[in-house]
C-alpha cells in the first residue's frame, strides 16, 4: 500500500472515488462550500494503484481544516494514517491547531478523530439545514437512523517536532 499526494493521481480517479462515495466532489459545511477534487490532499492506494482512503484539506494562516476522509477497508489504519500525513503537513506550513466538522450522526468520526487527540470544540445547531438549501441531496437520516441536523467541530492543538 502507498500513501501519495492527490494531485500525483489522474483526475479521474479521484473524480471517481468522490462520487463513488459522496455522491459528488462538492462539500457543503458551515465554514464553506468546496469541490474537494481540487483540494490539497492525500490517497491511500492499494497493490493494484487503487484508492482505498482519500483526505482533503485547507490551510488556513494558522490553522488546518481537514475537509473529507473517507477510507473503504476498516480496522487497517488508513484513516489514521491519512489524518497523519495532514497534520505533518500541517506543522511543515506552520499551522498550531488543526480542525475538521463533522455531523452529529456520525458517531464513527467523533469516537475516531478523539481519540487521535482531538477535542469537542462547538456544536454548530441546525447548521445542516442550511446546507441543504445550497445542496439539497444532503440526507435527513443519517448513520443509526439519527436525523441529521447539526455540525461538530473538532479540534487538536499541534505539537512542533
Amino acid at each position: 500500500m502507498t500513501l501519495t499526494k492527490i494531485h500525483q493521481l489522474p483526475q479521474h480517479e479521484v473524480l471517481h472515488f468522490f462520487e463513488e462515495h459522496w455522491g459528488s466532489t462538492e462539500m457543503v459545511i458551515s465554514s464553506g462550500i468546496y469541490d474537494c477534487s481540487q483540494l490539497e490532499g492525500f490517497a491511500f492506494l492499494d497493490e493494484q494503484r487503487a484508492i482505498i482512503g482519500l483526505i482533503t484539506y485547507i490551510m488556513r494562516e494558522e490553522d488546518c481544516e481537514i475537509i473529507s476522509l473517507d477510507s473503504t477497508v476498516e480496522g487497517r489504519g488508513i484513516g489514521s494514517a491519512l489524518v497523519k500525513a495532514v497534520e505533518q503537513e500541517a506543522v511543515g506550513q506552520g499551522c498550531t491547531s488543526i480542525s475538521l466538522i463533522t455531523t452529529n450522526d456520525n458517531l464513527h468520526a467523533l469516537k475516531f478523530y478523539q481519540k487521535r487527540g482531538y477535542y469537542l470544540l462547538e456544536i454548530l445547531r441546525n447548521a445542516v439545514e442550511q446546507a441543504r438549501a445550497y445542496k439539497p441531496s444532503i440526507p435527513f437520516i443519517g448513520n443509526d437512523g439519527i436525523p441529521i441536523r447539526d455540525e461538530i467541530r473538532l479540534q487538536k492543538q499541534l505539537d512542533y517536532q
